[in-house]
């Protein structure tokens, strides 16, 4: 089983924060509300007992705990080597057709997790941190049970919300919020589309049917991210990517590859070419070296790490988030100015991200959270408001 520390996994979201929204956020006046009225409508068309989790950190403290349906922020207690049962903290969720409100305190970054028909198994470790659900590892206790989650941030500069498909696929839902910018909505499915992306990946030559897990009574439960499906049990191609990053890496041996890793600092330029000895080197408008990437493998690019790891600076960061989604969308070594801001550039080569390509594709706006870096151009299903008043998580039709 894995462990993973919800502070941790959250990181990339807070620290997105400011370079997506933060010149909005610091014009606010008003203040955000003390609780934020999430409401949670259950427009599934399933019969089962939905389960609700709001799990997160406290921004002030840094603790690691849950929230109740009233909004009060309680800190994890115990744990244990090897990790103990955390306390059953779901909140009853919507019957079909219905909604429920929870209390959002101010202050918190984290999940909310949604499962059907039986509430999931989370463990506590000895040093505070928090075991989750990872249907990917075998013997997980949650492996064969239908659930999903959004992910937020709530502080004094507003809150940030978006559905996410980094790790998985599973429960469609979309997310809005209601506040000063009016209302705003991501993530929301084309009818049907559920099925369409699962039967996409189960139709598409190679590993990518093993991406999805149907349960022993015939629910298809969910489509695994390929990263996932690697690291995990899943038998995805460990080298899947390989041939298309040699010829990629290859390419810049003769070619200038020119990155403006921000939209709205044209005139901010990194030229990169790969050295003889297979590293992508980029220099800055002085002739400065600023980076080195060598080739990654399949696996660092599905993850966005290992040799794409993307530290958060002002330089390679950015360098590196820019690389990362332009393989994913295979569009590097054949367009050599990126990152490029048409979607209909993305996907277009057989060898490609196609679980990132089929969600965006049934998408009714486009935008999704298909791998950590989909924010790379503002393709990510991701709502903000500076002074929200009101949230709601949609569980749509499937």
């Amino acid at each position: 089983m894995r462990t993973r520390n919800l502070l941790h996994l959250l990181t990339a979201l807070v620290v997105s924060v400011p370079v997506v929204l933060g010149a909005a956020a610091t014009a606010q006046a008003a203040q955000p509300p003390t609780l934020l009225p999430l409401s949670v409508a259950n427009n599934s068309g399933r019969s089962e007992e939905v389960f609700l989790y709001v799990l997160g950190t406290d921004l002030a403290s840094g603790k690691l705990g849950y929230v109740n349906e009233a909004g009060a922020f309680t800190a994890w207690s115990g744990g244990a080597n090897p990790p103990a049962p955390a306390p059953d903290v779901s909140i009853a969720g919507p019957a079909n057709g219905s909604a429920r409100t929870i209390q959002l305190p101010r202050g918190i970054s984290g999940r909310m997790y949604m499962s059907f028909g039986q509430k999931l198994t989370f463990l506590l470790a000895q040093d505070g941190g928090l075991v989750q659900p990872a249907p990917w590892a075998a013997g997980d206790p949650n492996r064969d049970v239908l659930f999903d989650w959004s992910e937020f941030t709530y502080n004094d500069a507003g809150l940030w919300l978006n559905s996410s498909q980094v790790d998985q696929f599973a429960v469609p839902h979309s997310v809005s919020v209601t506040g000063e910018r009016g209302t705003s909505t991501r993530g929301e499915l084309k009818p049907g589309g559920r099925d369409a992306i699962l039967d996409a990946l189960e139709n598409e030559p190679g590993d990518w049917g093993k991406l999805v897990h149907t349960r022993a009574d015939g629910t298809r439960l969910r489509a695994l991210a390929p990263r996932l499906a690697i690291e995990g049990d899943g038998g995805f191609d460990a080298g899947y990517l390989d041939g298309y990053l040699t010829d990629t890496w290859n390419t810049y041996r003769n070619t200038d590859l020119t990155v403006v890793p921000f939209e709205f600092q044209p005139n901010l330029k990194y030229t990169g070419r790969t050295d003889g000895n297979g590293v992508l080197q980029f220099k800055d408008s002085t002739g400065k070296q600023v980076a080195s990437f060598p080739q990654p493998s399949t696996k660092d690019v599905f993850g966005c790490d290992g040799k794409l790891a993307a530290p958060n600076d002002d330089v390679v960061g950015p360098l590196a988030r820019t690389l990362c989604a332009a393989l994913h969308r295979s569009t590097l070594g054949f367009l050599h100015t990126q990152p490029t801001y048409k979607g209909e550039e993305f996907y277009t080569r057989p060898v490609t991200d196609h679980y990132s390509k089929v969600i965006h594709a049934n998408m009714v706006d486009g935008k999704a959270y298909g791998f950590a870096f989909d924010d790379v151009g503002n393709f990510e299903s991701l709502v903000f408001d500076g002074v929200p008043s009101s949230v709601t998580i949609d569980l749509t039709s499937f």
